[in-house]
């Protein structure tokens, strides 16, 4: 028996300023709310393989033993990808985040890879890439088939 631990991502915790308003948007967007109990503490959403929390910016800094000011107001280094089939469905996914109060971080377009995308932010800033990635295909359980 190995004593190797198996490796796994299960959840992307996001810190964000307001509750209220992160949670409206990620609902506004058609993630399914989970744990509904845990009122505006903390927020987890189904997204697929994964899940998606929401903590209060302050507070998740304080969990992970970090400081929560200056707030970066550049990119931090992340971003979460919502892939698509095709490049008609990354224009639906950008026009929809938009329309539901996403900001426009980058317009789609080809990539140098042969892909599609485009970003927009979250009311925290949160990079949001929408892709269409060759070989990649969405099932419609929501997960991500990647070629080996």
């Amino acid at each position: 028996m190995s004593n190797t631990p198996t490796a796994r991502f299960t959840v992307l915790t996001l810190g964000v300023s307001d509750m209220r308003a992160s949670i409206g948007f990620y609902e506004s967007l058609g993630f399914t709310r989970k744990m509904r109990a845990t009122g505006e503490e903390v927020a987890f959403f189904e997204t697929g393989g994964t899940v998606l929390g929401l903590f209060p910016w302050h507070l998740l800094a304080a969990d992970a033993g970090l400081p929560d000011q200056p707030r970066p107001l550049a990119f931090r280094g992340v971003a979460i990808a919502w892939n698509c089939n095709d490049d008609a469905e990354v224009d639906r996914v950008m026009a929809f985040a938009l329309s539901k109060g996403a900001r426009l971080l980058k317009p789609a377009q080809p990539t140098s890879y042969g892909g599609y995308c485009g970003y927009f932010g979250d009311p925290d800033g949160h990079a949001w890439e929408v892709v269409r990635a060759p070989g990649f295909e969405v099932r419609d359980d929501r997960r991500v088939s990647i070629p080996d």
